[in-house]
């Protein structure tokens, strides 16, 4: 009699171990199933999708911010809206000789001295050199973790456009000023340099 009520209780432990085993395979397969939908439905999401053209994108997610989100990304140190997946941003970044103020950089001459060169090719050289040491500063930051943080942006605050006549107007060393026949191409060849970063502010 025991041994009948012992293998009676050894086939119910067993057959209880092979149900918990097949639930949780259930279980892990549906959750699973439930995170790569999830996962296939946020990639169809228009303004996440490479497909679409930038205005159809940009069109598509402001669309989905509300007021205090698009207010919240209209500062220099623009706030994180994690339910659309956006990281915070500093928008601060300067790269008028050389990335600056972030870590060892290449150094170039400041503008005038660029300007006086009237060498437009090098001009644009230095911006492209400029520009894919940005990037590459940029990738560093995300590597690391780090999002938000100033100086480590795609986004440069120069080349100053300004025409620049007058040394009394002050902060006139990041103007091409002494290009007096060409002031305007000088802020075209540096955009096109720092184009590689994919952004340029001016």
């Amino acid at each position: 009699m025991s041994y009948i009520t012992e293998n009676y209780r050894t086939d119910r432990i067993n057959k209880t171990s092979t149900n918990s085993d097949k639930m949780k395979r259930v279980l892990l397969t549906l959750s699973m199933s439930i995170a790569t939908l999830v996962g296939t439905l946020a990639q169809n999401e228009p303004y996440k999708n490479h497909q679409l053209s930038p205005k159809e994108r940009a069109d598509d997610l402001l669309g989905r911010l509300t007021l205090k989100e698009k207010i919240g990304l209209m500062q220099n140190s623009s706030n994180a809206v994690e339910r659309l997946g956006i990281a915070p941003y500093n928008w601060w970044s300067e790269g008028l000789h050389g990335v600056a103020r972030n870590g060892l950089a290449t150094v170039f001459p400041i503008t005038m001295g660029m300007a006086s060169t009237f060498d437009d090719e090098a001009i644009e050289k230095i911006y492209t050199a400029v520009s894919d040491e940005g990037r590459a500063k940029f990738h560093d930051a995300h590597r690391r973790n780090r999002y938000g943080c100033g100086n480590e942006g795609l986004t440069f605050w120069n080349p100053n456009v300004n025409i620049f006549r007058d040394p009394r107007w002050g902060r006139g060393a990041g103007d091409f000023w002494r290009r007096s026949l060409s002031d305007y191409s000088d802020g075209s060849i540096c955009s096109k340099g720092h184009a590689r970063t994919g952004r340029c502010c001016i």
